[in-house]
């Protein structure tokens, strides 16, 4: 079945979308007729985002297939190295820069979230637009960017920290906190309170690993 196209993203952007928001997932495998379908597009331009995507590591080799790639163990510790000095930076920032109204929006989601917490795929989504709302409030392109790239890697995390119980009451808790100390201006503790709830957020997919590997 053709999904309608979303305003005007390309093949290589609504492929991304997919995988982002979990339609293909860590291990599916792509084909190109089938994508075209269900994109509207024809071939090339679904075979030149594949290559792209493929150039990135989104997607690897499997045989003459390409499926989405996974991450493994040493390479999620170093992706949640490098998010919580970005994302702890990014909070910094916001503190310093973020505008009256993009504080209330920040403080909006928060009070939104609360009624998701016994969703843990609609809490994901919303976790992620939250995330991107302190990104864009840092007022750092630069800084927006490499962090475009890091959550884009995240991805590639089969499973959300938030399906665990008790994790996505907690995630809301330090979402108010990290909302808290923006609305103060207070950058040190808005850079410490989203450090820690990254690191919180790896713990718990460590945890989530070692009860696979059981």
């Amino acid at each position: 079945m053709t999904e309608q196209r979303s305003g005007h993203k390309d093949a290589y952007e609504l492929i991304l979308e997919a995988i982002d928001t979990g339609v293909y997932r860590p291990g599916d495998r792509l084909v190109e007729s089938e994508l075209a379908e269900r994109f509207g597009f024809s071939r090339t331009p679904i075979r030149e985002a594949l290559q792209r995507l493929e150039t990135q590591s989104m997607l690897t080799r499997d045989g003459r297939s390409l499926i989405v790639a996974s991450l493994d163990h040493n390479q999620m510790a170093d992706l949640y190295v490098v998010r919580t000095e970005l994302e702890g930076l990014a909070a910094r920032l916001a503190a310093r820069h973020a505008t009256p109204e993009e504080a209330r929006v920040l403080r909006d989601m928060v009070e939104e979230d609360r009624k998701l917490v016994s969703d843990p795929e609609a809490l994901a989504r919303a976790n992620r637009r939250f995330h991107k709302q302190i990104h864009l409030a840092s007022h750092n392109r630069y800084l927006v960017q490499q962090l475009d790239l890091v959550h884009r890697s995240m991805a590639l995390l089969a499973t959300t920290s938030l399906a665990v119980e008790g994790r996505g009451d907690e995630a809301v808790a330090e979402h108010d906190a990290i909302v808290t100390a923006i609305e103060a201006g207070d950058g040190d503790t808005a850079h410490r309170a989203l450090s820690e709830h990254i690191s919180k957020a790896f713990v718990t997919r460590l945890k989530i690993d070692a009860g696979k590997e059981r």
